[in-house]
């Protein structure tokens, strides 16, 4: 993590005492040996037969887990599609790895299901900086306005929301809440609300909340890369600043950033999000030289900590410990998860319409 992301999360006290937390006692994955590895992989897919499991990981999770996820019959995907494949999938069991978010969002939408996550530590900034007590005073404050909220917070918001959207669908649902004439109050990420705001003219009141990586790309670092990839397409995700997301070829969710970089004619791509992304990227445009953007330094050769915290600390290791002893089982208060599934089954049913429509 950069001195920069340092400094941002020690403004915030749960945040910085989080993230120092986990730094401390991080082991890099790819610090395992080869033969600790295939031990884990053995033995969780073992496992995953016997607890009837099926894995659901994120694109920003170690490769490692992401490769194992397809082994098994699991799922590497965004969030709108992992929760789609959770509850859709007939496994009495998920194991999702990501953050606290997405395993919330799971047992919500499927909550006859076992939800175990390899850690329940991992959270993400743009949920901690939504607590539901601000986040419904904010509310109240605003009563004629449609609350649309990103997947990126915690149960208790959505069940105060009247649409969750992922980023792959933010545009599309805002857009059509615009046209039925409503205004909306969006968080919690302001960067992604912006976008959204400027792709469809929708009146649009701003949470003030961002993502420690995705915040950290710049447009001086971007620029000068450029200059010595001058033929690369510049591919954003839209948590990221404005004067960011105006220099890309394409902005969109991890899945659309996917598919750009599979299309497009370039054969560099100049990426800002999470590097963890290459797993996946590189495997649907394996002729594509990938360059991540970079979050810190100076010059075309400065350094990228393009690598959520929380995201890192899922590990083969301790997925493998959950499955064994069914900890960090994620559990939400029925009534709670009943309030959240409206706004939850409402992105979904305007997904399922989407895709029929095609």
């Amino acid at each position: 993590m950069s001195s920069i992301e340092r400094r941002k999360v020690a403004n915030n006290p749960q945040l910085h005492e989080m993230v120092e937390n986990y730094l401390d006692r991080m082991q890099p994955e790819s610090d395992e040996a080869p033969s600790e590895q295939a031990r884990y992989r053995a033995r969780i897919k073992q496992l995953l037969v016997e607890r009837d499991a099926v894995i659901v990981a994120h694109y920003y999770t170690h490769r490692e887990i992401q490769a194992l996820a397809e082994e098994s019959g699991g799922l590497v995907s965004d969030s709108l599609e992992m929760a789609r494949f959770g509850h859709q999938h007939r496994a009495s069991t998920l194991m999702v790895a990501g953050v606290k978010f997405m395993g919330e969002t799971a047992k919500i939408l499927t909550p006859d299901k076992t939800v175990l996550m390899p850690t329940l530590e991992a959270t993400c900034s743009l949920d901690i900086g939504c607590p539901v007590e601000e986040f419904s005073a904010f509310c109240d404050q605003h009563p004629d306005r449609t609350v649309v909220v990103y997947a990126n917070t915690s149960a208790a918001v959505k069940a105060r929301a009247d649409w969750v959207v992922t980023s792959s669908i933010a545009v599309d649902v805002v857009d059509y809440l615009d046209s039925l004439g409503h205004k909306i109050l969006w968080a919690p990420d302001k960067y992604l609300g912006s976008y959204v705001q400027q792709k469809t003219g929708a009146d649009m009141l701003m949470w003030d909340g961002s993502c420690i990586v995705h915040e950290e790309f710049k447009t001086r670092g971007l620029l000068d890369l450029k200059q010595v990839y001058p033929e690369a397409a510049i591919l954003v995700h839209p948590e990221s600043p404005e004067a960011v997301t105006e220099l890309a070829d394409v902005v969109g969710s991890t899945s659309q950033l996917i598919e750009a970089a599979r299309t497009l004619p370039n054969k560099q791509m100049i990426v800002a999000t999470d590097e963890g992304i290459f797993y996946k990227m590189g495997q649907m445009a394996p002729d594509k030289q990938l360059i991540i953007a970079p979050t810190a330094g100076v010059g075309a050769t400065c350094r990228s900590c393009a690598n959520c915290p929380w995201m890192g600390m899922n590990h083969l290791k301790n997925l493998m410990e959950s499955l064994e002893s069914g900890r960090n089982e994620i559990e939400v208060d029925p009534e709670l998860g009943r309030r959240a599934m409206i706004p939850l089954q409402r992105m979904l049913n305007f997904r399922e319409e989407q895709l029929a429509a095609v």
